[in-house]
């Protein structure tokens, strides 16, 4: 097992590197929910000072949701901004998921109160805009500000989809949020599908 100051320098290695340039703003940008039969999908940018570690933060997945609550708070009293893009599944329907993902993407960009000089966006592909970017396949897991994002991106719409628990019950959301569970599953069977179902996932899933 490796000490948090060996997770520090792999973590923040890639965003010691643009700043040897003239890079100063460097935002990570992360999603959540590209796979869920139901709900939005959700994405995050974040900004952090250029001297700022938050010791714990890692691949959402990797966490609890005890711990992601604590490092979103944490995050959102640290960066110097964050920007949250949330794009509906009415969205998702009309342009597939890929377009919507890459949507809310740029919007979570655009919400940053500063604009940044570089992205860091996790994944191998996004399609650019006008702030240079690098992508990072698998970089929610050693990139800090990429993991920060993936944190907020994650918590955001968990809480959603807790909130559709209460207007939908009997699916589940709060449990599985919208992922093809078992017990999604069976809810889909015994209920049908409810209004923030994805439709487009159920025509091409034969469900």
């Amino acid at each position: 097992m490796i000490s948090e100051e060996e997770r520090k320098m792999r973590l923040v290695r890639l965003e010691q590197s643009l700043r040897v340039g003239a890079v100063r703003h460097i935002a990570g940008v992360d999603e959540a929910g590209r796979g869920p039969l139901a709900g939005p999908v959700v994405a995050a940018a974040v900004v952090f000072p250029s001297d700022l570690y938050l010791p714990g933060v890692d691949d959402s997945k990797k966490l609890t949701a005890a711990r992601r609550d604590e490092l979103f708070d944490r995050i959102m009293h640290s960066a110097l901004s964050v920007g949250v893009g949330i794009i509906s599944h009415e969205v998702i329907d009309e342009l597939n998921i890929l377009n919507a993902t890459f949507r809310a993407m740029h919007e979570a960009v655009a919400k940053l109160a500063i604009v940044p000089d570089h992205l860091l966006v996790d994944g191998n592909m996004f399609p650019g805009g006008n702030v240079p970017f690098t992508t990072v396949i698998g970089g929610d897991g050693f990139c800090f500000s990429i993991a920060a994002a993936s944190i907020i991106a994650k918590v955001t719409r968990d809480r959603i989809m807790c909130a559709y628990d209460a207007r939908f019950p009997g699916y589940g959301f709060a449990s599985h949020k919208g992922y093809a569970t078992q017990e999604h599953r069976d809810a889909i069977a015994h209920l049908g599908y409810c209004a923030i179902h994805r439709r487009t996932f159920h025509l091409r899933r034969g469900m």
